[in-house]
Parts: C-alpha cells; sequence; structure tokens
C-alpha cells in the first residue's frame, strides 16, 4: 500500500504493507526528513490543523491496518527542530548538574568553555536547516545586549506638569535609535542592537503571539543554486526567480561594531616602530575581544590587547601579504587567553621631510579615506569572520570585524582611522561585481564576459543616489564607476583613561621581522624570564604577560607530549592574561614550566636563581676572573722588578688560589709597594724596542717554553 506523509518540509510517499507496524513507517520516513527533526517529536494525525495526534514514538507497536489506513491515505507531520544546546552530535549539549570548568559536550565528549564552537561551525550547523535562527548560539555579550531594555532615561524638564512620580511625552525614555538623541550627543550612526530593535518592532508583534519571524535578511546578489524554475543552472539557464535584482546602494544606517578601543598606547607604538626604522608600510591583526559600549545606546566595542603581524612583503608605498600558516596556532593561543581576532590594521605613512617627525597627509575629504583596493580587501576579511545572530533568516548578519588605518591627519600628526565594509560591499565582493579601480576614490562594475557559455557571474544593474548641483536626489547608474563612499561606515577609536592591558611585557621581539635584525629565539626567552624569586617569574608574572612570547612558546614544539604545551599551555596563558598569583604558582611548580626553564638555560643565557653574594662582586672588583671558585690574578697584582726583561714578567703571573677577600687585598698591596708602577712597564717596553729582532723572537720562545700551565681543579671522585 501506499501513504502520504505531508509535513512542514513537503510531502512524502511511503510503502508498506497492512501488517507493518508504525515503527516500519518511522524507518522509512526519518531519512527523508531534514537531519534537524527530532525523532522524538514527529506526531502523526489525519487532519491538517493536526487534531488527534499521536507521537509515533506512542503507537510504534501497532500495526497500520488497525487504525483503518488504507491505500492512497494521507497523513499530517508535526515535528520540532533540535535546538542550539540539544543537537547531539552538531552542537553543545548544556549539562547544568555538572559542577566545574566543564560545562558542556560536543561530539557527545566534555569540553571547557573556552572550546565552545565558533562562529564558522555555528554557520556550518545552520546550513541547510529550515530553521537555522533556532540552531544558532549567539556570543554572551549579544544574548546580554538582547536582553536589556535599551532605552535613554530623560528627567522632568519645565513642560511636566506633573508630580514626582508622573511621566509624560516630555520626560518619557526615549528608544536607543531616537535620531534627536544620537544627533545632540556626536552619534554619526545607531548601534546594531538599536536597529535591531527598530526593524522588529515592525516585524514581530509580540503581544499577538504569532510565529516568530527573523527581522534581518543578509543581501543576496548571486543567482541562486536552487531554482524551482525547471531550467538549466547557471550559466546555462537563468529565470526571473534565481536572478538577483537591481542593487541600489545607499549609506548604511547603522554599524555592528560602534568603537574601537586600544588597551595601551604602546600596542600602537611597537607596531609603527617598522616604519621609523625602514619606512616601508606594515599590516597587522588586532586580537582582542568585545565588550559593551556605554556611550552608545546598546553598543557594542573592539577592545584590542595585541597585535600580531603575519608573513608579508612591505614597501614603501604598499605591502604584500604572504601566506599565514600558523594561523590556526596563532588562533588558538588567543583563544586560550580569551581572544579573538577583532580586525586589521595597516600603515598608509610617508615622513614630510622636515625633520620634525611630521607627515604626509594622503587621506582628506578632496582625496579619499578608504581606497577600493583596500574596500575589496577589507570586505573580503569581513567575509570570512561572520556574525552569528539569532535575528537573521540564515543564522549570520554582517560582520564584527573592524578595519583600522594608520595614516597623517591635516595637521601633520599620525592619527588612526577606523572603518567598517558595509553588508552590501561584503556581498558585492562576494559576488565578483565590483573590482578596484586605479582611482583610488572610485569602484569599478565588472562587466560581464562576452561569450556567454563561458560566463562564471551574473552582474546585475547596480544604481546609487546622490545629491546633484541642482540639490535634488537623483538616482545614478553605477556603471562603470562610482564612489566609494557608499561601501563603508566610521567608527570612533580611542584609549582608556587608565590604561589596563592585558598583556604588560612589550621588550619581547614582534614575529616576522627578520629582514630587520629582529629574531626570536631562546636567548630572547631567556632574557625575558629572569625573575627575583628563583623561578624565572615575578609575582605577578610580568615576564610571560607577552602575546607574542606565548605564540612563540606554542610554536616551539620542542617537548614532550606531556609537557607544557599540553598539559600546562592553557595555565600558561591563563598566567599571562590574568596574573592570578594561584595561576603563577601552579605554572613555577608544573613540570612542563621546569623542562622549558631547563631548555631555555641550555641556550647560552643562565637565568639567576639567587642573588650574586657580596664575595662575588668584591672578587670582580679586583679585576680578575673565576673559573669553578678559583681565582686567576690580573696584570694589575702582578709586579715587575725595575730593569726585569720580559722573562721575568711572565714568570711572575704564577696561579694563586687565595680566598675569596685575597685578591683586593694583595691588588691594593702591590699598589701601595710600586708608586711608580706605569712608568716602570714604560721603561721596560723602550728596553725590548732597543734589542735587537733575534734576540727579541729568542726571549718569546723562550717564555712560552718556561710558561706554566694553567691549573685545574681535580674531578671528584666517583660515587661509591
Amino acid at each position: 500500500m501506499l501513504l502520504r506523509a505531508r509535513g512542514p518540509d513537503g510531502t512524502f510517499r511511503l510503502t508498506l504493507e497492512p501488517s507493518n507496524t508504525f515503527n516500519d513507517l518511522a524507518v522509512q520516513l526519518v531519512p527523508l526528513l531534514p537531519d534537524t527533526v527530532d525523532p522524538l517529536t514527529i506526531s502523526l494525525s489525519n487532519s491538517p490543523t493536526g487534531t488527534d495526534s499521536k507521537l509515533l514514538h506512542q503507537i510504534a507497536q501497532f500495526q497500520i491496518s488497525q487504525v483503518g489506513m488504507k491505500h492512497g491515505d494521507l497523513i499530517f507531520l508535526s515535528y520540532k527542530h533540535k535546538s542550539a544546546e540539544s543537537s547531539g552530535t552538531t552542537a553543545t549539549e548544556t549539562i547544568s548538574q555538572q559542577p566545574g570548568p566543564v560545562t558542556a559536550r560536543l561530539n557527545g565528549k566534555p569540553i571547557k568553555a573556552e572550546a565552545l564552537p565558533s562562529a564558522a561551525e555555528t554557520v556550518a550547523i545552520a546550513e541547510g536547516a529550515a530553521r537555522p535562527w533556532e540552531l544558532v548560539k549567539q556570543s554572551p555579550l549579544d544574548e546580554y545586549l538582547d536582553k536589556q531594555p535599551g532605552t535613554i532615561p530623560r528627567s522632568r524638564n519645565s513642560m511636566c506638569r506633573h508630580g514626582p512620580k508622573g511621566m509624560c511625552d516630555y520626560c518619557t525614555p526615549l528608544e536607543p535609535f531616537n535620531p534627536t538623541y544620537l544627533a545632540e550627543n556626536g552619534i554619526k550612526y545607531p548601534s546594531f542592537h538599536a536597529h535591531l530593535r527598530k526593524i522588529n518592532a515592525a516585524t514581530n508583534k509580540p503581544e499577538s503571539g504569532t510565529s516568530f519571524i527573523p527581522p534581518l535578511t543578509e543581501p543576496f546578489y548571486r543567482v541562486a543554486a536552487d531554482c524551482s524554475g525547471g531550467h538549466p543552472k547557471w550559466p546555462v539557464g537563468i529565470c526571473s526567480k534565481c536572478q538577483p535584482s537591481a542593487i541600489i546602494l545607499q549609506p548604511q544606517n547603522f554599524r555592528m561594531v560602534d568603537h574601537v578601543e586600544f588597551a595601551s598606547p604602546q600596542i600602537i607604538d611597537n607596531f609603527i616602530n617598522t616604519w621609523r626604522r625602514t619606512g616601508s608600510q606594515r599590516l597587522g591583526f588586532l586580537f582582542g575581544r568585545y565588550a559593551e559600549y556605554v556611550k552608545v545606546p546598546l553598543g557594542i566595542k573592539a577592545v584590542v590587547e595585541a597585535v600580531y603581524e603575519p608573513p608579508q612583503v612591505d614597501q614603501v608605498d604598499g605591502l604584500t601579504v604572504k601566506p599565514w600558516e600558523d594561523e590556526a596556532e596563532v588562533k588558538k593561543v588567543a583563544q586560550m587567553c580569551g581572544l579573538e581576532v577583532v580586525g586589521v590594521i595597516w600603515t598608509d605613512l610617508m615622513d614630510a621631510g622636515k625633520g620634525d617627525g611630521s607627515v604626509v597627509c594622503k587621506r582628506h575629504a578632496d582625496s579619499y579615506f578608504l581606497s577600493s583596493q583596500e574596500i575589496c580587501f577589507a570586505s573580503r576579511l569581513q567575509a570570512q569572520n561572520p556574525r552569528v545572530t539569532k535575528w537573521s533568516r540564515t543564522g549570520v548578519f554582517g560582520s564584527n570585524f573592524v578595519t583600522c588605518v594608520i595614516s597623517g591627519n591635516e595637521r601633520g600628526e599620525i592619527e588612526i582611522s577606523s572603518y567598517q565594509m558595509s553588508n552590501s560591499a561584503v556581498e558585492m565582493v562576494r559576488a565578483d561585481i565590483i573590482e578596484p579601480s586605479t582611482e583610488p576614490a572610485v569602484m569599478m562594475v565588472q562587466e560581464e564576459e562576452d561569450e556567454s557559455t563561458t560566463r562564471s557571474r551574473y552582474i546585475p544593474e547596480v544604481f546609487y543616489r546622490r545629491i546633484n548641483e541642482y540639490g535634488a536626489n537623483v538616482q545614478e547608474n553605477a556603471k562603470p564607476s562610482f564612489p566609494v563612499e557608499y561601501l563603508f561606515v566610521t567608527l570612533t577609536h580611542g584609549f582608556p583613561d587608565v590604561p589596563k592591558p592585558m598583556f604588560t611585557e612589550f621588550t619581547f621581539p614582534i614575529e616576522n621581522r627578520e629582514y630587520l635584525g629582529i629574531c626570536q629565539d631562546h636567548s630572547n626567552v631567556a632574557r625575558v624570564l629572569k625573575g627575583s624569586n628563583g623561578k624565572g617569574l615575578s609575582a605577578n608574572g610580568h615576564e610571560i604577560s607577552n602575546f607574542h612570547l606565548l605564540c612563540y612558546l606554542h610554536k616551539l614544539n620542542i617537548l614532550s607530549e606531556a609537557s607544557l604545551f599540553t598539559e600546562y599551555e592553557s595555565l600558561l596563558c591563563k598566567a599571562g592574561s590574568t596574573h592570578g598569583p594561584t595561576d603563577i604558582n601552579s605554572l613555577c611548580k608544573s613540570n612542563g614550566w621546569l623542562s622549558l626553564l631547563t631548555i631555555v638555560q641550555s641556550s647560552g643565557e643562565r637565568i639567576p636563581k639567587r642573588p650574586r653574594p657580596p664575595s662575588m662582586s668584591m672578587s670582580q672588583q679586583g679585576g680578575g676572573s673565576s673559573y669553578s671558585g678559583h681565582k686567576f690574578p690580573s696584570s694589575s697584582s702582578t709586579t715587575e722588578k725595575p730593569g726585569s726583561s720580559y722573562m721575568s714578567s711572565s714568570s711572575a703571573s704564577s696561579l694563586e688560589v687565595p680566598t675569596p677577600s685575597a685578591p683586593h687585598i694583595a691588588s691594593a698591596s702591590a699598589s701601595a709597594s710600586i708608586p711608580n708602577a706605569a712608568a716602570t712597564v714604560t721603561n721596560d717596553r723602550r728596553l725590548r724596542d732597543e734589542q735587537p729582532l733575534a734576540k727579541r723572537f729568542a726571549a718569546v720562545r723562550l717564555n712560552n717554553e718556561n710558561r706554566p700551565q694553567p691549573w685545574y681543579p681535580p674531578p671528584p671522585p666517583p660515587p661509591e
């Protein structure tokens, strides 16, 4: 018999026998449903409204003929999708009963909080799902801001006619997207969550009780791959259903991140040192975290803690980024420190030649602020770092990735500018619709290929609106080019009033600066790890509080599997970033840390384990050199009698083994017994120069033959 099963994801045909049970029906039905469907929630009904429905697993033992079903009957399905917290092998399962640092599971195995799925993994989970916004897991910051009211409180003013507990239109709280408040406080764009409140109020009505509709939609300018028009796939065929609509560019009226905060000015100072020394430009990736920005309603700021410089070829007028082979390893270290990639930064500096440190102002209102090539580069980086949100139909919307440029301002000072590419710019770069131009302030629109059989992209019509010379708002065709100002938004930036950076050590060499003669090696590690407590670390762990040092220690890869970089690496990163005394003490007592100190000491520079005793300092003041606790007297402690030859000087340099205080006393007594030692040495040198050359050679040969051999202490006897 043939049965039809109709559900939210389509109609399915099942071939069964009347004697089969509903368990046999489930065996055929479950593989046809999406992978995200929870089998325990599948229910069957003979009515589209779901009346008198039965759960499939509760009637699995009954035969189909017992319920009166016949050939060709139609049954209706209803089910629920797995949530992000209970999706089995593809998502995480919250374990509220289990205390301790392990709070979730991934692929059935316990994981720590810092190992939760990344944005890319969350996007992969949501792909192909019927309701991807139900599967994604937002960041804790987004979850926090979603729960905040976000309203702007106002106090009573002269227009209020009510008591202190009343409220009217003049003192009622404002919405976070209120344009008047933003203009009065110098806020150019509303925040992402403020923009979300605005459009969600018009899309969903919580009081009506209707189903939830995601208010955000990612722009899509490519040909749809799963078109149901019945024609061959692009580029052979296309229809009005799968081709993208015309693009009308408008400046984006919100921004995903509102502010960029550098934790310390030393971060930028170390970064631009390359330009100071070579005059070449430099690029680096910003590692930090996202936090709430209270100066903007429901705002977000990117806090930069470190700048990592990938392999690159620097030039005076640009740079070339080489393949970053250890990107995954660096991000792993950042994750253990509680950081992530938040943006990119590069320099565009040129000395003004005045000798006062001023630079040339290249970027201004009459030239450009961000070139077309830089916009395409930053758009690709934003596409690689999407923002996961449950408010979008696809589970992602935009990106939190920021772009910073260090260049000269109109006063000739070095200044930082922060930007973000618009969502339309990212999608146009992804769809290969635009390309950079030789003129930096202009973006070119791609041309379609002439041969229809070789077409790989579809270029829709692109328009933009502008104010013409008559003050009218007109629409212009963007082909062949259009201004780049439609493709990015500006951000604010700054430094904290009281810097409290996560990393406080700035002397360890920065990576990939070998062409400057700056290398990362074991001797630099030994120099940085010199501490006063005998274990290479101070009380607050300042020596290891350097992101570049932590990345270098991770890439050493010289210890065994049960050593620092597997068992104690997380402890190392935690001690270097949080400066907790407990973590530092645990690290100093670990076997991996002691192994690292042993390897560093064997590199040629020993880490002092205790202060130098006063007796050792006195021996050095005597001018001699020590070896195994014995003293080699210096030339100042050897005396020559007046009129003696070179032979007498060499014979006087016999070895002594005095007490620690003897060299200084002997040197003082020798100097007191010969008041004019410098004149005596000069006279002896003059007498030797007046002697024949053959006699002088003979004296040197005889001197070498009679020179006493150095005495070294005998080795200790072997243990019995």
